[in-house]
């Protein structure tokens, strides 16, 4: 796959020219991502977008975010999510710390059991102790 990364650097300039977008933890947005060296996870179409989970928001221009990827992951470093009738993959490796300007529209936010679970799963792979007895997520209305 070859990646147009003259493509993106144009956009960074639009986006960094953008006010942050106001966010909260536990929303899914579609987000900038950008192309990406190797096997970082990439957007897709004009505006390089993926769907992302806010993970944490540290203020009005930086947050903490993990990509989506509907592909079918089961081992530690994705977590299930079901939301809205969709069922996606957490991708809990690549999350990183991002500008809010990245953020273009807003999907659906997730309840607190969910986003608790994302969470702890993510604390998991960064202590190496998933599998450790955390229990499966019970669906909860937002």
């Amino acid at each position: 796959m070859i990646k147009d990364f003259d493509n993106w650097n144009k956009l960074k300039q639009t986006l960094e020219r953008r006010a942050p977008v106001f966010c909260n933890e536990r929303e899914l947005w579609w987000c900038s991502i950008g192309a990406n060296i190797g096997t970082e996870t990439s957007g897709k179409n004009e505006l390089l977008e993926r769907p992302v989970l806010v993970l944490q928001v540290f203020n009005k221009h930086s947050i903490r975010v993990a990509p989506l990827t509907s592909k079918i992951k089961n081992d530690r470093f994705h977590t299930k999510l079901e939301y809205h009738g969709v069922q996606g993959w957490v991708i809990l490796s690549h999350s990183r710390t991002i500008s809010a300007k990245r953020l273009q529209r807003k999907l659906y936010k997730i309840n607190m059991f969910q986003h608790e679970w994302v969470m702890r799963r993510l604390d998991g792979i960064h202590h190496k102790r998933i599998g450790s007895g955390f229990p499966e997520p019970r669906s909860r209305k937002a």
